[in-house]
């Protein structure tokens, strides 16, 4: 069987750590701000783990 290529847009958006967890940015941080607390705007700027079947297909499609 050939070798898959790397979903480019997959691998722009997550990022992988050492210890094989998958890693995104939250939805819904770019714009229309000013009507979100500071609380919740402070939310979107951590990274948050993705689980179950989400992390396998992403994993599948980084070639992982």
């Amino acid at each position: 069987m050939p070798k898959l290529k790397t979903h480019q847009a997959t691998r722009k958006r997550v990022r992988q750590t050492k210890t094989g967890k998958i890693l995104h940015r939250r939805p819904f941080s770019n714009h229309f701000l000013s009507k979100k607390s500071s609380a919740r705007k402070r939310g979107y700027s951590q990274n948050y783990k993705l689980g179950g079947q989400n992390k396998s297909n992403v994993k599948k499609k980084l070639g992982i």
